[in-house]
């Protein structure tokens, strides 16, 4: 595991509203050094991380610090998968010295401008089906939609208007179709709740990156018990291919089944130690 470690990569493009941004990382002959933290859950609740950069110039910080400057994090190992692990919108920023370098910290939140910004006003009259007014928000919001391919969608009946936030009209459009939503990675998603949005089965084994021996816990969806499902706690080298609800096959000596991804954490510093993922998985 210790020769893959110089072999990490990562790609970080700032982008200020309506300005010109920056990108740093990749292509580079000294990269700077960062640190992260991802969390990604199967949840409504933005996915959120936090990400530091030592030594940027002061025009990059500037943008950094601009009102609503968007960051697309892309991590991994050459010899593996370089993909976009995160993508969202800056809510806190600070720089501070570090000894005898410059520290700048970014708290980050997926899709934080678009439900914070998007008010709607749909109304339609006659039959409407839940689907039409999901995309019509969706576009109202600046973001792509996907669906999973078991989901379904009911009608209501005698037309619908409001004006509120769009979350709410999503809320009300999903959950009247039994189904849930959430903005991943830039992208509103929407599934069932056992869906998956890809149904790619991603190998997770020792040859494939996986790292010391699965734990056996117990999940529940708020941490205090509600919905508990026993599944297993799994560590490996980054891949930030593997997505939040996504299914994988685990081949450990302990541990072999097919599971889905309920909870992910990544974390890595390209100055010491391996980038890797923490994951929590249900069974299938």
């Amino acid at each position: 595991m210790g020769i893959v470690n110089f072999d990490r990569l990562y790609r970080l493009i700032a982008s200020p509203p309506g300005g010109m941004g920056f990108e740093v990382g990749h292509g580079e002959p000294m990269p700077l050094r960062i640190n992260f933290s991802i969390e990604k859950a199967d949840t409504e609740t933005p996915n959120t991380s936090r990400i530091s950069l030592w030594n940027l110039n002061p025009e990059h910080i500037s943008m950094l610090n601009e009102k609503d400057c968007m960051v697309k994090l892309f991590a991994g190992y050459k010899q593996g998968h370089v993909d976009l692990a995160f993508i969202g919108d800056i809510t806190y920023v600070k720089t501070i010295m570090d000894a005898a370098d410059r520290e700048t910290i970014m708290e980050v939140t997926d899709g934080r401008v678009a439900l914070r910004d998007t008010y709607v006003t749909p109304s339609y009259s006659g039959v409407i089906n839940t689907r039409k007014i999901i995309e019509d928000t969706a576009a109202d919001m600046g973001l792509p939609v996907t669906f999973s391919y078991n989901a379904e969608f009911a009608d209501f009946p005698n037309g619908y208007s409001c004006v509120a936030p769009a979350r709410v009209v999503l809320d009300k459009a999903c959950a009247t179709s039994g189904l849930q939503w959430q903005i991943y990675n830039g992208v509103l998603q929407v599934k069932n709740g056992r869906d998956t949005m890809d149904r790619h089965v991603y190998v997770l084994s020792p040859e494939t990156g996986l790292i010391g021996i699965p734990k056996r816990i117990t999940y529940s969806e708020d941490g205090a018990g509600v919905g508990e499902q026993p599944g297993w706690e799994v560590t490996y080298l980054l891949n930030a291919a593997i997505h939040v609800s996504d299914f994988i096959k685990l081949e450990s000596k302990f541990v072999q089944g097919f599971f889905r991804v309920k909870w992910i954490e990544m974390n890595g510093d390209n100055h010491r130690g391996a980038w890797m993922c923490t994951a929590r998985l249900i069974y299938a």
